[in-house]
């Protein structure tokens, strides 16, 4: 394998990188040395060395020693250099050293690499091949980290040519290069081949089938692994919390309590967001305490405050949130855009446009995940000239340029504030595609307004080009459905079933008693199904005396209007509040969550249950959190 192969693929700027530096050591001092430092203590000052400073005092001394040629203070110093973050101060020294053998090559591919320069790290093992230095298990693996695939393959050839293919560190990095570019064939292959396997090897192939959703083999491996370190838990814990499956993800977080393996840092944040999917505060709290007890020693930083304050929010617990977010002694800006996005999700937009302030006031740069999560904040409580004003000042004032995310946020905004033309003439003026979500926007603001003649144009064309999902049938349904034509919402079912689109189940779920239980539209698989029904009779005529109308326009289906009735009474968030009511003390507040919009119809019923019962009722649905209080819903009927 020639340099070329590995040289021809890095660019211009990593080759700029590695062949220029503004560092060069001071020459040696003319005057004689009036000391001379041995080279054992030279060596031994360099490895108990921890700061910049320090570093360049002992540089200094070995200079003045006339130390520097020595090649175990000058292997030293290179490395030192590159453990503090100087890479050009080491390869400046690398340049300088004559004849460097392999491992002071290996030492500079392995710190780049590390740092995440893998075109410099090629570069520089493209050099070291072109100098006849032959590389060792080491360099390869070395280069191999954060490699990309193509340079990989290649590497893997150059392993095979070396007889290093087989080699345990080399046959570990070719298979975690694979697994990490979802090239599961080849990482499978190299993992059967091993005549060893090491526990490093296992976790990079569980990683490759976690990575890629094969979540079944990803635990088989798991689980026939006689030893699992932190490392391993974490790979099968982030997994499920990845791939939505949060309760599998606690499972093994309570099974990793019991084992030896002591979980750190990464694990509680994939924990955290595994509730945070959940939405069980509950379950957070009891994890929080997990991380708040010293003799788990869980570092309270910035990552673990964010995902705590993540997780509180989507639990629908914005005092908590705030709590940690003042906790926080060292906030960066990740965390500001996560207390933000908590307002925002809350439809706290006076509180969220307040902090954007203050994040400013207190010298932080906000990026572009802090203008959608201000944004969103305008959306959900229809803030249209303040969304307009931060959408200009991304650009203006702080240089950034709008992503699709910020566009579709603005499509959001005047959309919901019944500005459908303009929102429809800035997608058509973009200069890249929309998205789907971004259409599906557009269209559920055509369905709020009535707005039909749009409505239908943008769904036929998103039929058209495929774009089209399960909601934009069901938006389309509610269009004509609002409006009376049956016709045309049979035929819109009819298209959607012929190209093979669902429509997604509404399903809703509330925790008592530290257990979750999930409802579907006229569930009757439940225990108390037949109290249940006969709490959603009482409430029923109850809704009814305080002057509730069932809004049957929004059942799709050609029905008389008892029937309708009856459908939209046994919708999945109504099921969750019944067994809320009968499964919990008086005055206890009910929290649902639901993977779909609330309907207008469900909206009105929370309304009034709350009024009607004195219970607060929190529902998270797909979009934001509704805080139901005495009749009135903190989003302001306007979501």
């Amino acid at each position: 394998m020639s340099s070329a192969t590995f040289t021809s693929s890095t660019t211009a700027a990593a080759a700029a990188s590695i062949t220029t530096t503004h560092f060069s050591p001071p020459p040696p001092p003319t005057s004689t040395p009036h000391f001379l430092l041995p080279p054992e203590h030279a060596a031994s000052l360099i490895d108990r060395c921890r700061t910049v400073r320090r570093l360049l005092e002992i540089h200094a001394a070995v200079l003045r020693s006339s130390l520097h040629h020595h090649p175990i203070v000058n292997f030293k110093l290179q490395r030192s250099y590159s453990s503090l973050g100087l890479l050009d101060r080491h390869l400046a020294l690398l340049r300088l050293t004559p004849d460097p053998n392999v491992f002071f090559w290996t030492a500079a591919i392995h710190a780049h690499a590390l740092h995440g320069l893998h075109h410099a790290a090629l570069l520089l093992f493209s050099q070291m091949l072109s100098v006849a230095v032959v590389p060792n298990a080491f360099t390869l693996s070395s280069t191999l980290i954060s490699c990309p695939l193509p340079q990989g393959r290649a590497l893997h050839a150059h392993s095979l040519k070396l007889s290093l293919a087989a080699d345990p560190y080399v046959a570990t990095a070719l298979l975690d290069m694979y697994a990490r570019a979802g090239d599961v064939a080849s990482a499978r292959r190299l993992f059967e081949d091993m005549p060893e396997r090491r526990l490093v090897s296992s976790t990079a192939m569980m990683t490759c089938y976690a990575k890629l959703g094969d979540l079944q083999q990803a635990r088989q491996l798991f689980d026939e692994m006689d030893q699992r370190d932190c490392v391993c838990w974490n790979t099968m814990i982030d997994g499920y919390t990845q791939h939505g499956r949060p309760n599998e993800s606690l499972a093994l977080f309570r099974r990793m309590l019991r084992s030896s393996a002591r979980p750190n840092e990464v694990t509680v944040i994939s924990v955290l967001s595994a509730v945070a999917q959940l939405g069980s505060l509950p379950s957070g709290k009891w994890v929080h305490s997990y991380i708040k007890n010293i003799k788990n020693r869980i570092e309270f930083n910035a990552k673990v405050g964010t995902a705590l304050i993540d997780m509180y929010c989507k639990c629908g617990s914005l005092e908590d949130a705030c709590l940690v977010f003042h906790t926080i002694k060292d906030k960066d800006v990740v965390v500001w855009n996560s207390m933000i996005g908590g307002y925002a999700m809350h439809g706290n937009s006076k509180e969220a446009l307040k902090l954007f302030s203050k994040l400013h006031a207190e010298g932080f740069q906000p990026t572009d995940i802090t203008f959608i999560a201000v944004l969103n904040a305008c959306s959900h409580s229809g803030l249209v000239s303040e969304g307009r004003e931060l959408f200009h000042m991304m650009e203006k004032e702080y240089r950034i340029e709008p992503k699709v995310e910020h566009y579709g946020c603005m499509v959001d905004l005047l959309g919901r504030a019944g500005l459908v033309d303009e929102a429809y003439e800035l997608v058509r003026s973009l200069k890249f595609v929309p998205d789907t979500v971004m259409w599906g926007s557009l269209l559920a603001a055509c369905r709020l307004h009535k707005n039909m003649a749009l409505g239908e144009k943008i769904a036929n064309y998103l039929v058209g080009t495929g774009l089209a999902n399960s909601g934009t049938y069901v938006l389309l349904s509610n269009i004509y459905a609002a409006v009376g034509n049956w016709e045309e919402v049979a035929r819109v079912r009819t298209l959607m079933k012929g190209s093979g689109v669902q429509k997604e189940p509404g399903c809703s779920s509330i925790e008592v008693d530290n257990k979750v239980y999930e409802f579907v539209v006229g569930d009757l698989s439940h225990a108390k199904s037949q109290e249940m029904y006969a709490m959603l009779e009482e409430l029923n005529g109850l809704l009814k005396a305080h002057g509730y109308v069932p809004q049957i326009e929004l059942v799709l289906h050609d029905l008389e209007e008892l029937e309708k009735e009856r459908a939209l009474k046994v919708h999945s968030e109504k099921l969750a509040i019944a067994f809320g009511l009968i499964s919990t003390k008086p005055g206890t507040a009910i929290k649902i969550v639901n993977n779909l919009r609330v309907c207008t119809d469900c909206h009105t019923v929370m309304k009034l249950i709350s009024k009607i019962t004195g219970r607060k009722i929190i529902v998270r649905d797909r979009n934001r959190f509704h805080h139901f209080v005495d009749g009135s819903c903190s989003c302001g009927d306007y979501w």
